[in-house]
């Protein structure tokens, strides 16, 4: 069988038995490669680019917006709203507004002359 020559060439890393039965029936129907039907509904990953700097936006314009506000614009859940935000932005909430989890060094440095200035009253 077509199972068992792939079993032979490939060994452990040969395709199973169900999978290599689906691929010789779509191709006793006529098709000519192996390639997915296309499908309908969401797409499998909603971490593109476009998401990512949606919510950058949203967030840059307000602040202060919640996750109900970023929802509302973006039509996109809340846990791929968390996951942007966190993961790919970098960002957290604080005292309500959403700041940048790392700063850079201009903000590394003010920060410091904040601390002295407070230090030296």
């Amino acid at each position: 069988t077509i199972h068992e020559e792939f079993a032979t060439a490939l060994g452990s890393k040969a395709p199973s038995y169900p999978a290599v039965a689906e691929w010789a029936k779509r191709f006793r129907e006529g098709r000519e490669d192996d390639n997915d039907d296309p499908r309908s509904g969401r797409p499998v990953s909603v971490l593109t680019d476009e998401n990512i700097e949606l919510i950058r936006q949203v967030v840059n314009n307000d602040p202060h917006s919640t996750y109900d506000d970023i929802i509302a614009e973006t039509s996109l859940s809340r846990g791929t709203i968390e996951q942007i935000i966190h993961n790919y932005l970098k960002m957290k909430k604080v005292t309500s507004r959403w700041i940048p989890h790392q700063l850079n060094d201009e903000q590394k440095q003010e920060r410091v002359r904040l601390c002295r200035e407070n230090l030296a009253k």
